[in-house]
């Protein structure tokens, strides 16, 4: 195998178990780059999600309807009650692609999430595509469960003989970490 995805329900852990596997593999001297979602909260309540680079750097992914997200004139893109700042998206996330690619050197690459917000770009999609395909990059990122109108990406993610997907429930999160690094271990030792 050379990529891992980890794939569950909404708020099931997937988020932290990523960050606890980045923290374990970058103590043992792998080289990392990517992104990860964050919530956004104001008073208690969840208002959106940002996209954070491991490196800190910060920009929207969605905000709740109200919080001008979009420029005047132009559609809307949602999912539920959110409203996805594509361009921020892309503006954040697009340039670690790019970069990557250009250093030439095996890293692994953190993408949390591959899901209904970040579909929205087609730049996204082509970019994560490339990069399974390419010989001097491996994964470890997040997927949903399938739900409703299959997404394309994901199933495509799915059903690649070279990909790892594990399971996240509430029963195993706490538990489910040897087993997340056992797997990026051995993914790397195969293909670094």
């Amino acid at each position: 195998m050379k990529h891992v995805f980890l794939t569950g329900h909404p708020g099931v852990g997937k988020s932290t178990l990523v960050q606890k596997a980045y923290d374990v593999m970058i103590s043992s001297g792998v080289s990392l780059e990517g992104f990860y979602t964050q919530e956004v909260r104001e008073g208690g309540r969840r208002v959106g999600f940002d996209v954070v680079t491991l490196t800190g750097q910060r920009g929207h992914l969605s905000r709740i309807r109200g919080k001008n997200v979009t420029a005047p004139g132009v559609k809307e893109l949602t999912v539920g009650q959110y409203v996805v700042d594509k361009q921020s998206f892309e503006n954040i996330v697009l340039p670690l692609f790019r970069n990557f690619e250009s250093t030439g050197s095996k890293k692994l690459f953190i993408i949390d999430e591959v899901g209904r917000m970040e579909l929205f770009s087609q730049s996204f999609i082509s970019a994560v595509r490339q990069m399974l395909d390419s010989p001097v990059c491996w994964i470890f990122g997040t997927i949903p469960l399938p739900k409703g109108k299959p997404l394309v990406l994901v199933e495509e993610i799915r059903a690649r003989a070279d990909v790892t997907v594990i399971s996240v429930t509430k029963d195993n999160r706490d538990k489910i970490l040897p087993d997340i690094v056992s797997a990026l271990q051995e993914c790397f030792k195969q293909h670094c």
